[in-house]
């Protein structure tokens, strides 16, 4: 008989990792896992070469939760979480005799500046500032650092995963408490939250605001399409770097807020405002970025590869998610 093709997945304990694990293994893969309580562990350098070691594909996810308060404990461990496991791999596959054929890590659409006035495309992105920014920038440099003459890197940009997952979680409970009004951007005390981070920290020290009376832009993705995009990309051998992983037509925050009041028949949401939105956050562990930051991205390497969307209008992909 012959060996099933090896995938290594780390960091599969979240809602994408373990989306991605039962789709390889339907796929007839043997999927080995890294994590803090997988089989491998990220204190065993030793035990991540020999899985890696004639792997046929190798899929990071790791990193801490963003959806929790960004004091300065949980920056750090957002940062060191993303940057330490992207090493231990990296040097993992520099170091094997059989490295695999491709890497694929997690990164975030979150990269790109808030923005209103265009998309960004692959192509065309301009990059943000700020601490999410940081992250993200600091962890596709680790992830592209070095040479794996053998091995294909693509960095999946997600714009924010519709699913059983936090973001969508945290989005269906504030139409249900009555807060499924438009998200409004508006002054309130300025922070050092969102500063930036790492050797280069880009941006200001405290936070501004944005006028955008609640018609910031909202890119989404649908989670069977995140699955479905990696099985493409792991077919084109002729793509590699970062890649944008989002519904072809963005959505807006008031849309996003009515569709989801529909979804969970509430009658009404109220406007929240920033000065709203702060302590309800508070109270969620969360941080009103979520909803506040205007992520207006398009997947133009995807779409002018030939990919299909199976989800390509926000009303759509709420609809499937709530009826699960």
């Amino acid at each position: 008989m012959t060996a099933k093709p090896v995938a290594v997945i780390a960091g599969a304990s979240g809602f994408v990792g373990t989306a991605l694990v039962q789709a390889f293994r339907d796929d007839g893969y043997d999927v080995r896992l890294i994590g803090r309580s997988a089989e491998v562990t990220w204190n065993d350098p030793a035990g991540i070469a020999r899985v890696i070691d004639g792997s046929a594909v190798v899929i990071n996810m790791a990193g801490k939760s963003v959806n929790c308060r960004y004091n300065d404990a949980n920056r750090n461990e957002i940062l060191r979480s993303r940057v330490d496991t992207t090493r231990a791999l990296r040097e993992a596959i520099a170091a094997a005799s059989n490295p695999p054929a491709v890497w694929f890590t997690s990164s975030t659409a979150t990269i790109y500046r808030h923005s209103t006035d265009r998309p960004n495309t692959d192509a065309d992105g301009v990059l943000g500032e700020g601490f999410s920014v940081d992250v993200a920038r600091n962890w596709e440099r680790e992830f592209f650092d070095g040479d794996l003459p053998q091995t294909r890197r693509v960095a999946l940009r997600m714009a924010i995963v519709l699913g059983d997952g936090p973001a969508t979680n945290i989005l269906f409970r504030l139409a249900r408490v009555g807060l499924g009004g438009p998200q409004i951007d508006s002054w309130w005390f300025a922070h050092r939250r969102y500063r930036g981070i790492g050797p280069t920290p880009s941006g200001g020290e405290r936070t501004s605001w944005h006028r955008t009376s609640g018609n910031q832009k909202f890119s989404w993705v649908h989670i069977d399409d995140v699955i479905s995009a990696v099985r493409f990309l792991l077919a084109r051998d002729d793509i590699a770097g970062t890649v944008n992983l989002s519904s072809p037509h963005p959505s807006d925050n008031r849309t996003l807020m009515r569709t989801l009041r529909r979804a969970v028949g509430a009658p009404f949401g109220l406007p929240a405002w920033k000065w709203m939105l702060e302590p309800a956050m508070w109270v969620l562990r969360t941080e009103p970025e979520l909803v506040l930051k205007s992520r207006w991205v398009l997947p133009s390497t995807l779409t002018d590869a030939g990919f299909q969307f199976r989800y390509t209008e926000l009303s759509g992909a709420v609809e499937d998610i709530s009826g699960r």
